[in-house]
């Protein structure tokens, strides 16, 4: 992309050139065949996760929003948080501000410090990170944990926003996995990237002119809008 690309787009080619965002035809978690695929968990070298996490960390400062600490649920968000700490301490914008971050096992240790929680107390505003929201399961467990903690959920900030309603196909949701945490919980959800930068790459990049019809169709039938 060139040097004028948002952020959003260009995480989106980044993805690309890494194998973790892929078009094709893949059977997705829930059922459907989708024109395209996201895998974070292929982000699986010290280079790619140092770039990750300024994208993440570049997102949540976008953003705004107050906060004191991370929190990854296991597992996949514990070295998107760990990552993402790291990065914010690191911008110019955070005034080098060392942000603490925890995460939580999904057993719990009965030797040494105990528990299920590792790293810095649970306490303040406190934001969630992982990679994707489907059933939105992580992210209950999640604010169930920091609540116990007696700390308050602040956001969820995720790499993509997929921008699709749940459900089958006679009975779709009204809104995305994405909008029903926020109006669950009241808290915002901020994400990297969503579908509608996987749009503006394919309508931009000659390469992969073929898939943009299927993402389009995809989008038709299972998109929000907002």
């Amino acid at each position: 992309m060139t040097a004028t690309a948002a952020p959003s787009v260009e995480f989106v080619r980044f993805a690309l050139d890494q194998g973790v965002l892929r078009f094709g035809s893949f059977k997705v978690k829930s059922g459907r065949m989708s024109p395209y695929f996201f895998n974070a968990g292929l982000f699986s070298d010290g280079a790619s996760m140092n770039r990750l996490g300024a994208f993440y960390a570049g997102a949540l400062l976008d953003s705004g929003l107050p906060f004191d600490m991370l929190f990854g649920p296991a597992y996949k968000g514990i070295p998107l948080a760990t990552g993402t700490a790291m990065a914010l301490a690191a911008d110019p914008r955070g005034g080098g501000r060392a942000i603490p971050f925890a995460y939580n096992r999904k057993e719990a240790k009965d030797h040494g410090e105990g528990g299920t929680l590792v790293g810095a107390p649970l306490k303040g505003k406190v934001v969630i990170i992982d990679d994707v929201i489907t059933a939105g399961t992580s992210v209950r467990e999640s604010v169930d944990i920091i609540r116990a903690a007696g700390a308050e959920p602040a956001a969820v900030l995720i790499a993509l926003d997929r921008m699709e309603r749940a459900g089958p196909d006679d009975a779709l949701s009204t809104h995305s996995a994405v909008q029903d945490v926020a109006r669950t919980y009241g808290i915002p959800v901020v994400s990297i990237a969503s579908l509608t930068d996987i749009l503006a790459l394919l309508e931009n990049a000659p390469e992969f002119a073929e898939h943009r019809q299927a993402v389009l169709a995809y989008r038709q039938k299972y998109g929000v809008t907002g």
